[in-house]
């Protein structure tokens, strides 16, 4: 066992790996010059909090010898923990009203959406309930007025949903679309941002579960094709 991959680990990605390290797994394997989070009869399991982009050439050189299983975590309940400001009081915590939706990963799978056609490799997202602890920093921003993440903590995870092509991924697509379709169309079916219904479109495209059919006005229009069915 290696202690390399452990250094700075945040308690989400330790929490995560602690709870997949189950029946015999091993943790911290060196596998083709890579440190593995957990290995499990020959499984490779990743656990991949943030930025896609960091792990993009490691995954597409695994993923040609191994199985590989990439676990992205998204809070389906969160509280947030304020940190006591320096000479104030105890912190606040409280629960947030916002749910992470299993969409969400589409925002990193922009990364490497074609990985999901590979047959060696599949994605899980473990639905959790998580702490986010922040602290007061005094820069002032549009979003959290001056109050900075520091980390997240790992609860407990409630539901595990594993996709290993890209017709089940398909499956988070609104079952209403009409015969053609475009990215607003998405982003009014699901009730989410038109950014994350344009990650999700091209990803699909990428996988060829969806396919280019031409323009509406400015903009790109499409429809399903057999790989989604």
């Amino acid at each position: 066992m290696s202690q390399i991959g452990q250094l700075n680990e945040q308690h989400l990605h330790a929490g995560l790996k602690a709870h997949y390290a189950q029946q015999a797994a091993q943790t911290e394997v060196m596998v083709d010059g890579y440190i593995i989070d957990v290995v499990q009869n020959g499984l490779l399991i990743e656990i991949q909090t943030k930025n896609f982009h960091a792990i993009k050439k490691k995954m597409t050189n695994l993923v040609s010898h191994h199985p590989v299983r990439l676990v992205f975590p998204i809070a389906v309940e969160k509280w947030l923990l304020k940190l006591p400001v320096a000479g104030g009081q105890g912190g606040q915590r409280r629960k947030s009203p916002k749910r992470g939706r299993p969409v969400a990963v589409f925002a990193e799978l922009v990364s490497f959406p074609k990985l999901l056609i590979m047959p060696n490799f599949s994605l899980e997202l473990a639905l959790t309930q998580e702490e986010e602890v922040r602290r007061y920093t005094g820069k002032k921003s549009w979003r959290k007025n001056g109050w900075q993440t520091v980390e997240r903590k790992l609860i407990k995870v409630v539901d595990q949903k594993r996709y290993s092509n890209p017709g089940e991924l398909a499956g988070l697509l609104p079952t209403d679309l009409p015969e053609t379709f475009t990215t607003s169309d998405i982003a009014s079916a699901l009730h989410i941002p038109r950014w994350l219904a344009q990650k999700m479109a091209y990803c699909f495209r990428e996988m060829g579960a969806i396919q280019l059919i031409g323009k509406q006005s400015r903009s790109s229009l499409y429809s399903m094709s057999d790989k989604a069915e």
